[in-house]
């Protein structure tokens, strides 16, 4: 006999996943208006908020409300306060702030290529134009570079201690699309024998000089405009950083990237690949499963791929001793693989 009732079927699952895109809207106005910083800064009612941001009370009470219910505020006698989250990833101030991401990833374009998801799903690559990611489109790229820099400091230095810190000579990286530049700046403040060579398009390379300025590397830091696919990318490397570029191509246009790379490695050098890596059963874990979704709607034949697909593609381009290193508290994973 059964001990208690199937739970009864709701809709809620539906109707919060179609209007998720007004949540993502909250939370940009909130970036876009300083909100959260505003409130760590001791603005901490809707009227002193209203003058601190120069926005309506009305306005500025319903967001904050709204952002409350979404977890991003807590409310207590009509005074807000931010939670441990929004203080670290939303306070400007923060040296974790991450809210610049909002403007790429609420792009217009990225919005845009979404709403005809149906298109792409029947075409199996994106419905968009543009759809090939080995051409250049300097607008958006400098867009991402400028945008999500933040996102990637966990991981750049997590890669930056593999990176042999007892080495006793130089050691010379090539970090491919390396758009903000932040994994091949950050391996180079914090080993002051790393020299990285910088590949990306001609513009959004000035993202990445102008941030390796600010750390303090620019004299270690050069760059190589161009393309992965056919720019010369010199030889002799310790490592290649090959990070959230592979998942925009099919299996065999990374196959002959790889071997580029592999070729661009001295012998026992590595390759470390930053992705999203889902399990076989490609539906989890989460975020690293849905992420295919995002490359069906804006590439033509990119994906998620999986460890052994990562293994055979670096072992038919040359590379051994392929491993997989699971990133503590963080989607992405690195693929490494051996020269």
């Amino acid at each position: 006999m059964a001990t208690g009732a199937a739970s009864k079927p709701s809709p809620e699952l539906i109707f919060s996943t179609l209007i998720a895109y007004q949540n993502a809207y909250t939370l940009k106005a909130a970036i876009d208006l300083d909100l959260f910083t505003a409130i760590a800064e001791g603005a901490s009612d809707s009227a002193a908020l209203a003058k601190r941001i120069d926005a309506a009370e009305r306005g500025v009470r319903i967001l904050a409300d709204g952002l409350t219910v979404q977890g991003f505020l807590r409310k207590e006698n009509s005074k807000y306060s931010l939670t441990p989250e929004s203080a670290l990833f939303l306070d400007k101030r923060s040296p974790a702030y991450m809210g610049g991401m909002a403007e790429f990833l609420t792009s217009e374009e990225n919005v845009k290529n979404f709403s005809k998801f149906a298109d792409s799903v029947r075409k199996g690559g994106t419905a968009s134009d543009i759809g090939d990611n080995s051409k250049p489109v300097d607008d958006r790229w400098v867009s991402f570079a400028r945008s999500m820099a933040s996102m990637a400091l966990p991981v750049a230095n997590i890669i930056s201690q593999i990176v042999n810190a007892n080495a006793a000579a130089d050691i010379r990286v090539l970090d491919i699309a390396a758009g903000h530049g932040m994994y091949g700046i950050t391996a180079a403040k914090n080993n002051p024998r790393v020299h990285t060579a910088a590949l990306d398009w001609g513009p959004v390379l000035e993202v990445a000089k102008e941030n390796a300025e600010k750390a303090g590397v620019a004299e270690r830091y050069s760059v190589r405009p161009g393309s992965a696919f056919d720019t010369d990318l010199g030889e002799g490397y310790d490592y290649v950083f090959i990070t959230n570029f592979l998942h925009h191509f099919d299996v065999p246009t990374n196959e002959m990237l790889l071997r580029r790379f592999h070729a661009a490695l001295k012998p026992g050098g590595k390759a470390i690949t930053v992705e999203f890596v889902p399990n076989e059963d490609r539906v989890s874990p989460p975020m690293a499963a849905a992420f295919s979704l995002v490359m069906l709607a804006h590439t033509d034949a990119g994906e998620a791929y999986t460890f052994a697909e990562y293994e055979k593609m670096h072992r038919n381009a040359g590379f051994r001793n392929c491993t997989l290193q699971q990133i503590p508290d963080l989607p992405q994973r690195l693929v490494i693989g051996e020269k």
